[in-house]
């Protein structure tokens, strides 16, 4: 004769506190919060050799490991004023300024014909709507790498070879797709008794979008942002194919490119020219994080 187990007894949950709260509290484990800092740790390590190499002296670099400078500090501005001055050194300074010339409008053009373009998909009905979201949705996985040498003899037949529009129209054709798909997923989410409501209050299309969506879309908006700002700024391939190497437009990583072609050994140049190019995104990043996130997440869970 065999007897069943004893149901099992539930934890009692704290007065004042939701049952889903509860738990996620109880599934913190101080071991998984040791794992992420050292995590956190072993991520940051390199950039920050990176910054102490930078400032460190040329002899100093080529000699001894960046963790010697603890046990003798030495520090000195002439690897950053080496890789600014064009008289003097790589010139980075106007390559940094080519790049943002090149990323800012690579960012606010996608960003805003995604925006309009999502919100037709996601509230106004119209013949194919379906299957066109579902061709843009696809163009995600195409490679970039096979558009190249369409796009460039497109632009050179219209005459707009080593000039900022090949690099900003690249740049948007590449990033449409996500920005649709993020924006969208986003828009879908918006309750529609509130865009019912604007409509019985006489609000058209342009009234909703500006005075209703664009409020409620500034996690997404910030999201692609950051994403697309990333992405542009750290681009090299699509610089070098359309940009054509020349100083006028090309942007800081193509400088970097030459100056670690041409001066491979020149560790104290290219750490200084290399924390000099990851300065801005990793600003922005840390800045606008948590829009990132809640961008990101967004359409991802119900309820």
């Amino acid at each position: 004769m065999t007897t069943s187990a004893p149901p099992a007894t539930p934890l009692p949950v704290p007065v004042g506190e939701s049952t889903a709260s509860f738990a996620k509290r109880k599934l913190t484990s101080p071991w998984a919060s040791l794992a992420a800092v050292v995590i956190a740790i072993l991520w940051t390590l390199p950039t920050f050799g990176l910054l102490v190499s930078s400032f460190r002296p040329e002899r100093a670099i080529k000699t001894t490991g960046w963790w010697t400078f603890f046990s003798n500090p030495t520090l000195t501005m002439d690897n950053y004023k080496a890789v600014l001055d064009a008289d003097e050194g790589a010139g980075l300074g106007a390559y940094f300024v080519n790049s943002l010339v090149i990323t800012i409008p690579s960012v606010l053009i996608p960003l805003t014909l995604a925006t309009i373009a999502a919100y037709a998909f996601a509230w106004i009905k119209f013949p194919g709507r379906n299957i066109l979201f579902l061709v843009i949705f696809a163009l995600q996985i195409v490679p970039l790498q096979v558009t190249l040498i369409p796009l460039l003899t497109l632009y050179v037949d219209a005459g707009l070879a080593n000039t900022f529009w090949t690099i900003w129209l690249s740049h948007s054709i590449f990033g449409l797709p996500l920005a649709i798909y993020l924006l969208h997923n986003f828009m879908r989410e918006i309750p529609s008794s509130l865009l019912e409501a604007a409509r019985v209050d006489g609000a058209g299309h342009v009234a909703i979008f500006f005075r209703v969506l664009l409020p409620l879309l500034r996690p997404a908006l910030a999201a692609f942002g950051i994403f697309q700002f990333l992405w542009v700024w750290n681009d090299l391939l699509v610089a070098l194919t359309f940009a054509g190497g020349g100083d006028k437009v090309a942007p800081i990583t193509v400088a970097l490119a030459n100056l670690s072609g041409t001066r491979g050994t020149a560790w104290h140049l290219l750490s200084a020219g290399a924390f000099v190019s990851i300065l801005v995104p990793v600003t922005i990043f840390l800045l606008l994080q948590r829009y990132f996130v809640r961008g990101l997440l967004a359409g991802g869970v119900k309820g």
